[in-house]
Order: structure tokens, then C-alpha cells, then sequence
């Protein structure tokens, strides 16, 4: 049987450094692999006329102003979002608008900002452990998280984290001040939140350590390194701390608690009782968030710290460089800025934004080294004794892991996790969107979300929007939906009447069943609880809502699921006793 050599990715580990050659080959095995990524992405972006990823329903739609300034006139809720939108990331939707639409901008940037990801990762990969095929294995495991989150291909301001903070992690290894900088000011224009992560590692760089002791630096370069990084991200930052919106203030701990919506089940759930979905689990409040979509491979992460306690069984351990200080620095910046984030509640907005970033790129890089310094054992230990039965079992265990590598993505039921929204009412979507651009529709319907996206014709109020963090914007859209339902389930015309004369509402969309308990009881509005029985008491009245009634005399547009009013006529209907 062949020597294991002749399987073996390690062939330069004497070296200092990896050939041209080699770097080369698993460099362009890492982009192929991103791009195949993209490519199953971008088959999903385009498998319908009317599909929209989730968060983009909030965070692209209104962009369509740029191409078109009059589309949602005078409407609060674009208004908001746009005021939210990081300036870097306002722009480069506004010069991209000028030849392509926002939503398609959205669909076409997920995949590319994927490969320049891969490109950072395998860079610092490289900074950390100079073995190409370790390089290839963390981006590798990094691009399966990336697509198994639908982060990054939302394409809104928190998917531009991964190509900027690796970025700025690899020029950070590299010392480079001004590339560093400039990652730093394009992290603030992004996703502003990155950079706290950035300037928690700067410190790091004043300090050098003699084994577990550290003590300061003498060099004088590594101080300006440090203090004019500090200075560019609190310059970066300081228009955020100083800007007043309309829409603040942000919302209190003590608000929150009391709030349905940050309860369990709410539309934006923060607290729970459950102490590991809480601290670990919770999208919004946990560590890692979504633990069910990581890669199962990386759990041997946890093999690196204990193969650098044995390096004469894990000799490929010496070719570490002390740029593997990276990945305990950012773990510890992530868990102060996570526990900041918690103590400040909801100042820094939401603790797992802190964590769930970093500690999946810690996992990748930290997994991929350990595979290959695992590999290269089991290589090392056949040779020394090279009987068949050790070679089949390590070509076997080799294979086994390369396939786990290579394939998990087909043993996924959705991967990639795109979060895209496939519209399923395209007549409905093309009869509004000939009306006129100044058209309001009201509906309770989680249609509603869809149609800013897929009609540019604005909504009086939807789940998708119903965000709490700005009371500013939030508590008057709450009295807009506590209005809406009062309206829709109003046992009298003339309350119905007035809701639609005070708030310009043209269209009006139901769903089949909204006249049902159990689609009440089963509604996202149910966390407006004192709206919400007013409905279900009402449907309980022998004359029921007025609104019921004018589904014959008002129809515009209709099918099994929905059906469209129009809102003038309904208010030319003669008043009724309810």
C-alpha cells in the first residue's frame, strides 16, 4: 500500500512558509466553493417574479425612492426605516439605483459579498497557521454558517459585518494602520456595531505577553497603532451618539418588560423564563443564536486548545503563529460587549449582535486548524509504523471527514438558508401596483408585509413593521394598529367609516378568514391584547362586523384567499344599525 504521503495536503510543513503554488490551488478551491454557495443562492433569489427576502421586506423597499422619488409619499413607515439605514449603506443602494433596482441589487449582492468574505478568512487563516489546506477548511466551514444564517444574504447593513470585520482582522494582523482605518470608518458607514468589536481589539495590540503574563509594549508604533485606531472609531461613532431622530427615544428596560411584544410569542420576543434559550439560544439575547444551523464539524474547535497542550503528538501545532491570540481576544471583546449590551439595555440595541458574528468565525477558523492538525497526526502516526490496517483506517477517517466537509450541505433540508419570500398572489400584486403611487392600503393580513416590496404601494400598518424599539416610531404605529382592528371588527359603519375618512385609506385586504375566532385567536395581533377582544367580542354580536358586510358591494379584486376592498366605496354605503 502506498505510503499516506501521497494523500497528504502537509507536504511543506518543514517550511516557514507555504509555497505560491500551493496557496494558489486551495485558495481557488475556497472561491469555487463560495461561488457555488452563491450560485444556489442566486437560484433561489430568481426562482419566481415575486420573491423578496425577509429582512430586505424592512430594510430595501423604501430604496425604491431611488429610483422613482415619488413612491411612498408621506409614509411613516419608510420614513422610519430609511432614518435608520447606516449612511455607507444608503449610498451604495443609492449609486447602484442608478442602473439597477434596489430589490435586484439585494439579490445580486449576498454571493459576492460572500467570496470577499472567503478571501479575508482565508487570509487570516493564513496569518494565523500557514497551511493553505487549513486556510481552505475554515473558509470552507465558514461559508456553510454563512449560509445557513440568512445574515448575509438579507443584504441589509448587518450582512456587510462578515467582509468588513474580517477585513479588518486580517489587516490587524498584517499591522496595517491605514487599511485597518479604513475598515474602521467603513464598518461605521455600514453596520456601526462592528466597531466596537474592532476597537476592543486595538488595546490588545499595546500589550505582549510572556506566557500567561502580559506586560506592555516598549514599542512606541504599536501605541499610535492603538490610540489613532481608538481615535477613527470614536470619531466614527460620535454622529450616532450626538444624532436626535423623531423617532427616538430608544426604548427603556423597564418599558420592554412590560411590553407583550418583548415577551414570548411577541413580535420582537427578548425575555424568557427558559435560562439556556435566554443566555444561549435567544435570537436577540443569546450568545449563539441558532445553534441547529451550524456545521456539526465545528465542534472540534474544541480540539485545538487541547492539541496545543500535546505537541509532540500534534506536531504540525509548531507552525502556529501568534496571530492565534486573535481568536481569544475577539472572544473575550465579544463577551464584554455582550454583557455591556445586556447591562445597557437596549442602548447598544441587542446583546446577541455582540457574539453571534464573531464566535461563528472564532468556531470556523478555530475548527479548520484543528481538523488539518489532526489529519496531519494521523498521517504522521501511520508512518512511523506503516501496517496496512492503519493505513486503511486513517485513508478511512480522512475520507470520512472530507466527505462530512465536502457534503454536509446535501444532508440540510434548506440550504442555503436564504430567508427568501415567495409571493403567492401575483394578480393581486399587479393590480396594485397599477393603481396610483399615492394609494394606502389597510389590512391585517401577513400579506401586508409582502406588498412595499412586491406593488411599491404603501401600507397604513404590518407585522413586518411593527418594530419597538424607537418609541418614536413605535407607539404611534401601535395606535395606528389598534385603530385598524377596532376598524376592521367594528360592529358600526360609521366608526368604520371615520377610520377611513381620518386616515386616506384607498384599498382594503382581507383575508377569507378574518372574520373567524379562530383567525383572531390565532393573529399576530393578539399581543394587542385590549384591540384584540374588542374583535373577538364583537364576532361573538348577532350583526358581527360592518366590514363582513361590505365584502360583496366593495370587492375590487378577489380570490380564495383574499379579498380586496375598495375603501370609497365602502364609505358611499348607507349607514346600517349595527
Amino acid at each position: 500500500m502506498k505510503d499516506l504521503r501521497q494523500f497528504s495536503p502537509f507536504k511543506e510543513e518543514q517550511t516557514n512558509r507555504p509555497s505560491r503554488r500551493s496557496t494558489l490551488f486551495w485558495f481557488g478551491l475556497s472561491l469555487v466553493f463560495a461561488l457555488v454557495y452563491g450560485i444556489l443562492v442566486w437560484k433561489q433569489a430568481f426562482s419566481s417574479e415575486f420573491v423578496v427576502q425577509d429582512d430586505a421586506r424592512q430594510h430595501v423597499f423604501w430604496m425604491q425612492r431611488f429610483v422613482d422619488s415619488s413612491l411612498f409619499p408621506q409614509d411613516w413607515i419608510a420614513d422610519y426605516f430609511q432614518s435608520v439605514a447606516p449612511a455607507g449603506y444608503t449610498w451604495l443602494y443609492q449609486v447602484a439605483a442608478l442602473g439597477i433596482n434596489p430589490l435586484l441589487f439585494s439579490k445580486l449582492l449576498p454571493p459576492l459579498l460572500g467570496v470577499l468574505s472567503t478571501i479575508a478568512s482565508f487570509g487570516i487563516v493564513l496569518e494565523i497557521f500557514p497551511v493553505p489546506a487549513a486556510a481552505f477548511v475554515s473558509s470552507l466551514l465558514l461559508n456553510q454558517v454563512l449560509w445557513m444564517q440568512d445574515d448575509l444574504v438579507s443584504a441589509t447593513p448587518r450582512a456587510f459585518i462578515y467582509p468588513l470585520f474580517l477585513g479588518f482582522c486580517y489587516f490587524l494582523l498584517r499591522r496595517s494602520l491605514l487599511p485597518c482605518l479604513a475598515m474602521i470608518v467603513l464598518q461605521g458607514l455600514f453596520y456601526p456595531q462592528s466597531v466596537f468589536l474592532s476597537a476592543g481589539l486595538l488595546p490588545f495590540q499595546i500589550l505582549q505577553w510572556q506566557g500567561w503574563r502580559p506586560r506592555l509594549s516598549r514599542s512606541v508604533q504599536d501605541y499610535w497603532f492603538c490610540g489613532l485606531g481608538l481615535a477613527v472609531a470614536i470619531g466614527v461613532m460620535l454622529p450616532y451618539a450626538l444624532s436626535i431622530s423623531q423617532f427616538d427615544p430608544v426604548v427603556t428596560l423597564a418599558e420592554a418588560q412590560q411590553m407583550p411584544e418583548f415577551q414570548k410569542g411577541g413580535r420582537s420576543a427578548f425575555f424568557s423564563d427558559d435560562f439556556w434559550w435566554f443566555w444561549v439560544e435567544g435570537p436577540r439575547s443569546g450568545l449563539l443564536p441558532y445553534p441547529s444551523r451550524l456545521p456539526k464539524l465545528l465542534i472540534l474547535a474544541l480540539l485545538l486548545p487541547i492539541s496545543l497542550r500535546f505537541p509532540q503528538q500534534f506536531p504540525l501545532v509548531q507552525r502556529i503563529q501568534p496571530a492565534i491570540g486573535l481568536l481569544p481576544q475577539l472572544m473575550l471583546v465579544s463577551l464584554f460587549w455582550f454583557g455591556a449590551a445586556h447591562a445597557l439595555l437596549f442602548k447598544l440595541h441587542l446583546p446577541s449582535r455582540y457574539t453571534q458574528h464573531s464566535f461563528r468565525l472564532i468556531l470556523s477558523w478555530a475548527a479548520g486548524i484543528a481538523i488539518i492538525i489532526g489529519l496531519d497526526a494521523l498521517r504522521q502516526w501511520v508512518n512511523r509504523n506503516p501496517k496496512p490496517v492503519k493505513q486503511i483506517v486513517a485513508i478511512g477517517l480522512t475520507g470520512l471527514v472530507a466527505a462530512a466537509l465536502i457534503f454536509y450541505p446535501s444532508y440540510k433540508r434548506a440550504f442555503p438558508y436564504t430567508g427568501y419570500m415567495v409571493g403567492t398572489q401575483p394578480d393581486l400584486y399587479r393590480f396594485l401596483a397599477q393603481q396610483p403611487k399615492e394609494i394606502l392600503i389597510a389590512s391585517l393580513s401577513p400579506e401586508a408585509d409582502n406588498l412595499p416590496s412586491l406593488t411599491q404601494r404603501s401600507v397604513y400598518v404590518s407585522k413586518e413593521y411593527a418594530i419597538p424599539y424607537h418609541m418614536g416610531y413605535y407607539r404611534p404605529l401601535q395606535q395606528r394598529i389598534e385603530a385598524l382592528i377596532g376598524a376592521q371588527y367594528s360592529p358600526g359603519l360609521p366608526k368604520l367609516k371615520r377610520f377611513i375618512r381620518d386616515t386616506g385609506v384607498d384599498f382594503w385586504l382581507l383575508d377569507r378568514s378574518a372574520f373567524t375566532p379562530e383567525y383572531v385567536e390565532e393573529s399576530w395581533f393578539k399581543q394587542y391584547p385590549k384591540a384584540a377582544k374588542l374583535a373577538e367580542r364583537s364576532l361573538k354580536t348577532s350583526a358581527g362586523p360592518a366590514l363582513a358586510k361590505m365584502t360583496r358591494p366593495c370587492a375590487v379584486s378577489q380570490n380564495t384567499e383574499f379579498i380586496l376592498l375598495d375603501a370609497a366605496c365602502i364609505v358611499d354605503q348607507p349607514n346600517r344599525e349595527p
